[in-house]
């Protein structure tokens, strides 16, 4: 897969994912959230694959593009993984809310067109 490709489908990843953790605090509010354990674990795990993925995004791109927030969605990440212990229920809660639809809006024009459909009517 050449760079750009492996690029693209990173943020595709990304998208995919961030539009999960809007889906899934949807309709919710923080105590809602903090109560349901289950959905707390989905958001965690939706935000760490993004931030798996912004890692693997290549360095030209990410230096390419300063206006996403490439180092704090790493280190995100990073914490639910590596630092478990320390997941802020309010600061996930921030990021599902807040960031991520912000991290949908800077990343879905950064997306190529998707591709001609092979069976035109």
């Amino acid at each position: 897969m050449r760079p750009e490709e492996r690029d693209a489908a990173l943020l595709l990843d990304m998208i995919e994912h961030a539009r999960r953790a809007s889906r899934y605090v949807q309709d919710r509010t923080l105590e809602q959230y903090r109560r349901d354990d289950m959905v707390r674990d989905a958001v965690n795990r939706v935000v760490q694959v993004i931030g798996e993925a912004a890692a693997k995004v290549s360095k030209q791109f990410r230096e390419a593009h300063p206006e996403i927030p490439w180092r704090p969605i790493i280190a995100q990440r990073h914490i639910l993984v590596h630092e478990y212990g320390r997941i802020d229920d309010d600061k996930i809660w921030r990021v599902a809310t807040v960031y991520v639809p912000q991290l949908i809006a800077l990343v879905e024009p950064l997306l190529p067109p998707p591709p001609p459909d092979p069976m035109p009517e």
